[in-house]
């Protein structure tokens, strides 16, 4: 049984089904940050888990396939960057790791927004800027973030 289960994690179907199985939580973010479901799906360590898990097959596949070490050739330059996400295992490992990371923030951004009682729409843009460039959308934030808390800070 788990060999047919096996047979369907493709690399190609855990993008497939990591890419379209966040949008409903960055929805839950945007229209319902507080909502029940939204506390239960998107604030909980459930999706960190699913995402994680993935992560983990992928990496025990990376390992199977005798290659682990080369990942750590991403920190000797930018020539071994690019080798390294020229091997799909690592590029897609990347790409999961971006996708939690950003829904984490995601859901940080919409729980400080309702404790500064910044507004819906203002929390939105930068919502919406951090599912699709990340760091930008932090910036943007934080930057919206001063002007409501009325003080900068630098550390939470």
């Amino acid at each position: 049984m788990i060999n047919n289960f096996q047979e369907y994690l493709t690399l190609e179907n855990i993008f497939l089904a990591s890419n379209w199985g966040v949008i409903p939580f960055w929805l839950l973010i945007l229209f319902s940050p507080n909502g029940n479901l939204s506390r239960f799906l998107v604030h909980s360590i459930l999706i960190p888990l699913l995402l994680g898990s993935a992560y983990v097959f992928i990496v025990y596949k990376i390992y199977q396939d005798g290659n682990f070490l080369d990942g750590f050739g991403l920190y000797l330059g930018i020539e071994n960057l690019y080798a390294v996400f020229s091997n799909e295992n690592f590029l897609l490992i990347f790409w999961l790791h971006f996708l939690s990371i950003s829904l984490f923030t995601g859901a940080w951004i919409a729980r400080d927004s309702t404790r500064h009682l910044i507004p819906k729409f203002l929390t939105a843009i930068s919502l919406i800027i951090t599912y699709f460039t990340g760091p930008l959308g932090i910036f943007v934030y934080w930057l919206i973030r001063i002007f409501f808390a009325k003080k900068i800070s630098l550390n939470e």
